[in-house]
């Protein structure tokens, strides 16, 4: 699926990327924590999140994230804005909260990073 139809999908709208629209999405994941992000997250996918600051941006550069569609309608600050303008990084906002987000895209095709975390990831 094309960020194009992820925008569309999720009534979004685009604040970094608009050239990079045609761009092909497979997989995402949805978290808060960066942590969690790094420990996860593949290169290539579709990072969903509720954070709008720049460890965001740094950290799907690490990851080689293919675009973050910030939910509940937050938007990134200005910095932020910037950062992912210099790395190249699309960023969309949507008004669905996480959930919702991640359901949408799920019955559309867009599958998870991962399914099921083994037990060496459990912090039990």
């Amino acid at each position: 699926m094309t960020l194009r139809e992820i925008k569309e999908i999720l009534d979004a709208e685009v604040i970094v990327g608009s050239e990079q629209l045609d761009k092909e999405i497979k997989t995402a994941f949805g978290a808060d924590l960066m942590s969690d992000v790094l420990a996860f997250a593949k290169a290539g996918s579709l990072l969903l999140t509720g954070l709008t600051n720049p460890q965001v941006i740094r950290t799907s550069d690490v990851l080689d994230i293919a675009a973050i569609v910030m939910v509940r309608g937050k938007r990134p600050t200005p910095e932020t804005v910037t950062l992912a303008e210099e790395l190249g990084i699309p960023v969309l906002s949507t008004r669905y909260i996480l959930f919702e987000t991640a359901g949408k895209l799920y019955e559309r095709g867009i599958v998870g990073c991962v399914e099921k975390v083994d037990n060496k990831f459990s912090r039990a």
